[in-house]
């Protein structure tokens, strides 16, 4: 006979899967473009790919996921890179993820949501 615990754990892990894919699919799904990214994420793009040099001293650092919003990777997969905000008077909320190796990966995610939300950058 089934117990009560099998069919919590049983639920638990369908809800778990669920949710999953609903965050992958939300976050990560959608592709953007570089042509219609802001001109500042254009430029930061582009920086990356040539390896700097980079406005902001925290640009470059690890990214840790912790949402688990992009693919799951080991630590220090991921590095930031922040995307000037007009009018802010910090980094403001805007972000480009890269994988991998920064500057050759051709992985890049974009975030105006201060990481709530990405958009793979797809290149033409």
């Amino acid at each position: 006979m089934l117990t009560f615990r099998f069919w919590q754990r049983s639920f638990l892990i369908l809800l778990l899967s669920l949710l999953t894919s609903v965050v992958f699919a939300r976050d990560a799904g959608d592709a953007v473009a570089v042509s219609e990214l802001p001109k500042e994420a254009q430029t930061t793009l582009m920086l990356i790919k040539q390896g700097g040099p980079f406005p902001y001293a925290k640009d470059g650092i690890t990214f840790g996921n912790y949402e688990s919003r992009l693919p799951k990777q080991r630590r220090g997969y991921y590095h930031e890179y922040t995307v000037p905000t007009p009018g802010a008077r910090n980094r403001g909320i805007r972000r480009i993820i890269a994988g991998g190796n920064s500057a050759s990966s051709g992985e890049y995610y974009y975030t105006n949501d201060h990481y709530e939300s990405f958009r793979r950058i797809r290149e033409e």
